[in-house]
């Protein structure tokens, strides 16, 4: 990775600061062509030629258990957990992600046909028929006599408490001594205060992404472990990642996640309310970007399709927005902006790491806090000096010595 060229990284943060000129992917804003009573499986019937025919079975449902089917979730990562969703009459073949985990309680993931169609307006337009002049002459699909919904349970919250009291022990916390390299202390420890970022003791300190919604209600705390060396998530012998809910056995926790970071939006935080919104996936890659792009709000949606829907993304409205995709991910973000544009002041998606990246690079999925890696801080370069002769530590120690930016004297 260090042997990228060292602009990129600076010519990362420029064009970041020329916003309004580079390169995006600005979606049309003109509504798709809309099909009426589009539902769930269990919410259909089939009407061809304009008659409405009953069906005996769901079309859309889960696909049925047999030896191998079930597949690794998109969202944990643990294996054969994951059951995709299947088209009864074979016109349609959903995607990887779509489907359901059966670990409801410590994941919870659960991406229905309806939301992959309303995600995906092209594919749902493939759902009408019509005449050589273009003509709605029949529809596959059209809604059943509605069934009064079931009542959503309550969203449940953890107490306000349990956030300060997970921020400690920070030296444990492997992911906090890996960014210490990067930015130093005091900038990791503002960073972790601002996110509001803690420490769990499971996997002997593994790092708490709290979800905090705009109103400062505390929907979830999502655990993962992290390697203090290089940055990067534990992945083997098993993916290190779990619940606060979970780890701590509560019963009947009804999780609703939200952004991360979705408090900075709320009106505390002096001078959020001008900044523009900036969305990635991972919420590593959010705290590493606001420290090298502290001019955006760094939000991330912890996942694939995690909270990235019409309801979640309400808090965004009336604000600008720049979706930054994982490498791999470019064009099904593409798609999701179409989604905000209702919502949003405006809202692009950037196409910036497109235009920089290797094959290798796109190949590997690279995001933009590794663009942003590329080149090491001072921090980075002292701790390497540091592990080569660990005798400077004691000097510096010894002297009262600060590292000192030189742009900055």
């Amino acid at each position: 990775m260090n042997n990228q060229p060292k602009t990129a990284k600076n010519d990362l943060c420029c064009s970041l600061q020329f916003l309004q000129s580079c390169s995006f992917w600005t979606l049309d804003t003109e509504n798709p062509a809309k099909l009426q009573g589009l539902h769930t499986a269990n919410n259909l019937s089939v009407c061809r030629n304009q008659k409405e025919i009953a069906m005996n079975e769901y079309r859309f449902h889960l696909q049925k258990y047999r030896p191998g089917s079930k597949t690794v979730c998109p969202e944990c990562g643990r294996k054969a957990c994951f059951t995709r969703y299947i088209d009864e009459e074979g016109l349609i073949s959903f995607p990887d992600n779509v489907g359901k985990c059966d670990h409801i309680n410590s994941c919870g993931y659960h991406y229905t046909p309806k939301e992959y169609f309303n995600d995906n307006p092209t594919v749902r337009e493939t759902l009408i028929e019509r005449d050589g002049n273009g003509n709605v002459i029949s529809t596959v699909i059209m809604p059943m006599v509605k069934s009064s919904p079931k009542p959503q349970p309550q969203i449940s919250y953890f107490p306000s408490d349990w956030v300060e009291q997970s921020m400690q022990k920070f030296d444990i916390n492997p992911l906090y001594r890996y960014l210490t390299k990067v930015a130093g202390k005091e900038k990791t420890d503002r960073l972790f205060n601002l996110y509001r970022v803690g420490t769990s003791k499971k996997w002997n300190g593994a790092t708490v992404f709290w979800q905090i919604d705009i109103h400062g209600n505390v929907r979830a705390g999502k655990i993962m472990g992290y390697d203090a060396t290089t940055g990067l998530r534990i992945k083997q012998p098993f993916n290190q990642v779990s619940w606060v809910h979970s780890v701590r056995k509560m019963q009947d926790f009804h999780m609703k996640q939200c952004l991360f970071g979705e408090h900075l939006l709320s009106g505390t935080f002096a001078g959020q309310s001008a900044k523009t919104v900036a969305i990635v996936e991972s919420e590593k890659t959010a705290l590493i970007a606001a420290l090298f792009i502290p001019d955006f709000i760094w939000l991330a949606t912890g996942g694939m399709h995690s909270c990235f829907n019409s309801e979640a993304m309400q808090v965004l409205r009336g604000r600008e927005v720049i979706l930054f995709p994982d490498l791999k991910a470019t064009e099904d973000w593409k798609h999701k902006t179409k989604m905000l544009q209702p919502i949003c002041k405006r809202a692009t998606c950037s196409d910036l790491l497109e235009t920089m990246a290797t094959d290798e690079q796109r190949e590997a999925g690279l995001d933009i806090a590794d663009f942003l890696l590329m080149e090491d801080t001072p921090q980075m370069i002292l701790a390497k000096m540091i592990q080569r002769n660990p005798a400077l530590q004691t000097l510096i120690d010894e002297l009262g010595l600060e590292l000192v930016n030189a742009e900055q004297i």
